[in-house]
């Protein structure tokens, strides 16, 4: 059985790791608390990355976040990729890894997307025989995520928070909101971000992440959001994270910046936004 009393990040700002940011991060990172590292870019055998990677994580708390399981997926986990996500694992001893709600394999393809699921009781018992998987080989907790979506399926009879909360329920695994993704799911699908953060299960969170996202038109000339990742958070989301943390209480809270990485300065003024968010509710 994996161990559910392993350290925990700080409740505090936490930001995606970036090498550029290597130097500042060393010399002033206030009031960053924590990393996140993508767990895809440190399962080599050596080199720069991975020494820096020990450096900080001297320094620092740090999340794993990975990509490509495809928890989703029809087929079985692919057991290269989690052998070498346990090796990264097992020396690093991360405070958090997470994964998404997504999928992105078939057959032996890998597509590099995060793409949706329908959330039936198949898809459900498929979900949680892959996180069971995960946690037993890991021999830790994961938190699962909650996708952006652009689509929903006529065939799902969950509701994506009661799909959440079940698999943990089953799972033992805990939970990652993405405020962002429930912004962009909410424009996307017509439906209030207050109402779902209202009905997640905020006890089973930990970790809240942030990101930037684009403003598009859809085919029909209706807001269409793409969460990029690639500029600051937008003020409803910063309004959003406000609401959740009220109602959850201070928990790990994530900038995430991946495309258009911006200087540090840029970076940091988003953690100190975060840091302000947490603070109110301390106060």
């Amino acid at each position: 059985m994996f161990d559910t009393t392993m350290r925990r990040l700080p409740n505090g700002p936490g930001v995606g790791y970036k090498p550029q940011h290597y130097s500042a991060l060393i010399a002033d990172p206030a009031p960053v608390t924590w990393l996140e590292i993508h767990a895809e870019n440190y399962m080599g055998d050596g080199g720069r990355p991975l020494a820096q990677l020990r450096a900080l994580s001297e320094r620092f708390p740090i999340s794993v976040h990975g990509v490509g399981l495809s928890i989703g997926g029809e087929g079985p986990l692919d057991p290269d990729h989690l052998a070498r996500l346990k090796t990264l694992c097992d020396w690093l001893n991360p405070a958090s890894f997470s994964e998404h709600l997504a999928w992105s394999t078939h057959d032996s393809a890998f597509l590099n997307d995060l793409l949706p699921l329908p959330y039936t009781d198949a898809t459900l018992s498929r979900i949680c025989a892959h996180i069971d998987q995960v946690q037993e080989t890991l021999g830790r907790e994961m938190l699962l995520e909650n996708p952006s979506s652009y689509l929903a399926f006529s065939e799902s009879t969950w509701a994506e928070p009661d799909f959440l909360r079940e698999i943990a329920r089953r799972t033992g695994c805990g939970l990652l909101l993405d405020v962002n993704n429930v912004f962009v799911s909410a424009t996307n699908l017509g439906f209030r971000p207050q109402d779902y953060t209202a009905a997640f299960p905020l006890d089973q969170v930990g970790e809240i992440h942030l990101g930037g996202h684009d403003e598009d038109l859809d085919d029909h000339g209706a807001p269409l959001l793409i969460d990029s990742h690639g500029r600051e958070v937008a003020d409803p989301v910063w309004s959003l994270l406000d609401i959740t943390l009220m109602a959850s209480g201070p928990r790990p809270v994530l900038i995430e910046w991946d495309t258009d990485v911006p200087d540090w300065p840029t970076l940091s003024a988003e953690a100190v936004r975060a840091h302000r968010a947490l603070q109110k509710v301390l106060a």
